[in-house]
């Protein structure tokens, strides 16, 4: 009977797990996306003249951070920014704030 409990315990952790690591992954996306806040609002919603970038399409946001990380988009910080990312994490966070906020 013992060895069923865990058996099951194991199972349950093993399915768990790919969700508890997209959770840790999200968790990290949000740190990230947070740092944007300063400029382009809560959740990428400006309230003044920095654009919003919260809803732009996720390929076009991921073309302007990646043109800014290059240098091929002019820009007074963005591309400091987008420099201290790589191009897998400014990939996370296109998809971020592409996304609809629930």
């Amino acid at each position: 009977m013992k060895n069923s409990y865990f058996t099951l315990a194991a199972l349950t952790l093993a399915a768990a797990a790919p969700a508890l690591a997209q959770t840790a992954q999200e968790r990290q996306t949000r740190a990230w996306a947070a740092s944007c806040a300063a400029c382009h609002g809560t959740d990428g919603v400006s309230q003044g003249g920095i654009p919003t970038i919260a809803g732009v399409d996720r390929a076009r946001l991921l073309e302007l951070l990646l043109a800014f990380k290059r240098g091929e988009r002019p820009a007074t910080v963005m591309h400091q920014h987008a420099r201290g990312y790589t191009d897998a994490e400014l990939e996370r966070l296109a998809d971020f704030f592409s996304r609809p906020k629930r």
